[in-house]
């Protein structure tokens, strides 16, 4: 990157007021087209607050040996799911990219090193939600990837280096679900708020105290909280993007919960609002 490209960028993305930074249980890809209460909570929190200029999304759904962001400037929507309704299949997020964007993120994450993209697009852990946050798709968006060969604090500390973006207007999002346990749905009750198995409720109980207490490091530490967590989080993909949003968080910045609910026994809706 040369010193036009870093004065581009300055002057795309100018100083704001800090944004604050969001971690969406996203759950069902079917919330991207059905009317229920979590499509709701979503559409009330993109009312509470600043309109970003940008979107940063961390997704569950982008795994990746390595770190990448995506740096293309009309990114795809990805179907990356199957057993779904046509109708969940037809629908497009024409959400513009951010190749500046992009290029600033690789910049802050300096000295880690991470690839810009151009074929991935926005999967549905990114889509399924921000369309309900902006349904017009006229916020850029771009993803940055979870590298599955790196533990927990290292996911943490990294996110830690994006503190900036929040002071240009770019709202960060981690897309997944805290409890995720699909081999154990209870599917009498997918579409029951509040149906959860005993160790699922003990497992937000938990998480959800440490949440609101600012107990950070036993959430990056959560394989070592007994046996109702590890239930909870049998594989990092859908944990990990909580502790990028977590890592954002300032002292003087409040956090919230919403869409706190259990359903279908092993999934767990909770959402969180830093600042």
């Amino acid at each position: 990157m040369n010193l036009n490209d870093l004065e581009n960028i300055s002057q795309l993305y100018k100083n704001t007021e800090k944004m604050p930074v969001l971690f969406l249980g996203h759950g069902s890809p079917m919330n991207a087209i059905e009317e229920n209460q979590f499509v709701q909570g979503f559409r009330n929190i993109s009312k509470e607050i600043p309109r970003p200029n940008a979107i940063l999304c961390v997704s569950a759904h982008w795994f990746t040996n390595g770190t990448f962001v995506t740096a293309m400037q009309d990114p795809k929507t990805i179907h990356d799911f199957y057993g779904f309704p046509k109708e969940l299949f037809e629908v497009e997020y024409s959400a513009p990219g951010s190749p500046e964007l992009a290029k600033e993120t690789t910049e802050l994450l300096l000295p880690e090193i991470v690839e810009e993209d151009h074929s991935w697009g926005l999967d549905h852990g990114a889509w399924s939600v921000i369309k309900h946050l902006y349904p017009n798709a006229e916020i850029p968006v771009i993803q940055l990837s979870i590298d599955y060969s790196k533990p927990p604090q290292y996911h943490f500390d990294l996110a830690k280096k994006l503190q900036k973006l929040r002071e240009k207007g770019i709202l960060i999002i981690g897309s997944g679900n805290i409890v995720h346990n699909l081999r154990m749905v209870d599917w009498k009750n997918i579409n029951t708020a509040g149906a959860g198995w005993d160790w699922a409720i003990e497992a937000r109980e938990m998480t959800n105290n440490w949440l609101l207490d600012g107990n950070f490091q036993n959430l990056i530490n959560y394989q070592n909280q007994g046996i109702a967590l590890q239930t909870a989080v049998p594989s990092p993909d859908h944990y990990l993007p909580l502790l990028y949003s977590l890592a954002l968080k300032e002292k003087t910045d409040d956090l919230s919960l919403f869409n706190d609910e259990l359903i279908g026994g092993s999934l767990s809706m909770t959402s969180v609002r830093i600042g």
